[in-house]
């Protein structure tokens, strides 16, 4: 779709949508919620038992939640600072839906709003079922303008707010690991003829862990960069997964690690299942203990970030570094 810019100015009140893929709750959701994201098509059998095994071992997906919350507590913060707002959540495969969203928002006479995508590294293609389902709503709207936010991958309120969950895990570390321990960030991981068709993004997501690993003065012997969660498609999926860094860790005596989702922005699936669980389980087989930082959720320096995510779209900011 295509992106308009705007200046700050004398304008009806603006809407922000924060838009999220989207997460079954429980495993009695997995079949409307897998087949949502399959387009409708027929969803095998053994995919959702997989997935309702997976369910029911978190008990409960908590990011409709979560992105809720964060909604409430960006709107207090932009209304805090004078700026007059109202902030909803869309999904893109669950309830609120994305369109629900955009609806409530002109329903209340709002005539400008900025969706974020809340993922900081954005990619058209990898996510472009929000460019799709925004184009055919403005298509409809065409008295509001709408706008999806670019990359934010590494603006310095993010960058901040990351580097802040980093260095509370490592306090709760003892000192004596806390000097040692290697970081993994994590990624999810994607097809790789999607990622060929749009290199950058993976450039984003190295981008953001380096920002991070300056921020926290990081060795570069420190750190390194891994992918989590990839699918159930038969092409090729980028590697490495963050459980084949195991083995190499136990060879060389690397008993605690410390793991680092850098696009996860609330607890989901993603992470009680597949980092918690699958990836754990199979670091304490190798012997080694696995942490994690605590995800972003409600955090107040990254509600933080989101509000500087709206403000600079308001500005029309082309671009967004470290400083």
């Amino acid at each position: 779709m295509e992106r308009t810019r705007y200046t700050l100015g004398r304008v009806t009140q603006l809407g922000v949508v924060l838009a999220t893929f989207g997460s079954a709750v429980t495993a009695d959701d997995v079949p409307a919620y897998l087949s949502s994201v399959r387009g409708g098509r027929d969803v095998p059998a053994d995919l959702i038992d997989e997935f309702r095994r997976r369910y029911n071992l978190i008990g409960r997906s908590p990011l409709i939640d979560i992105t809720l919350a964060q909604s409430h507590a960006l709107q207090a913060l932009l209304h805090a600072e004078g700026r007059e707002a109202r902030v909803v959540a869309g999904m893109l495969h669950s309830a609120p839906a994305l369109t629900d969203a955009l609806d409530d928002l002109a329903a209340g006479g709002t005539r400008r709003i900025v969706v974020v995508v809340l993922a900081p590294q954005y990619s058209p293609i990898i996510l472009a079922g929000y460019e799709r389902t925004v184009s055919a709503w403005q298509a409809s709207h065409a008295d509001i303008a709408v706008h999806i936010a670019g990359a934010w991958h590494l603006l310095p309120e993010w960058i901040a707010a990351l580097s802040e969950r980093v260095a509370e895990a490592m306090a709760a570390l003892d000192p004596s690991v806390r000097e040692r321990i290697p970081i993994i960030f994590t990624a999810h991981s994607l097809p790789r003829p999607v990622v060929d068709r749009d290199p950058g993004y993976i450039t984003q997501l190295h981008d953001t862990a380096a920002a991070i690993a300056s921020r926290l003065h990081l060795d570069s012997s420190r750190w390194s960069f891994a992918y989590q969660s990839a699918g159930h498609t038969p092409e090729e999926w980028l590697t490495p997964d963050v459980k084949d860094l195991f083995p190499e860790y136990r060879a060389q005596g690397i008993r605690e690690i410390l793991v680092v989702p850098l696009q996860f922005l609330a607890d989901h699936l993603e992470i009680l299942y597949d980092i918690d669980i699958a990836a754990g389980d199979e670091a304490a087989a190798a012997g080694i203990t696995m942490h994690r930082i605590e995800l972003p959720n409600t955090q107040a320096t990254f509600i933080r970030a989101l509000a500087a995510v709206v403000e600079l779209e308001l500005q029309g900011a082309a671009t967004i570094s470290v400083s």
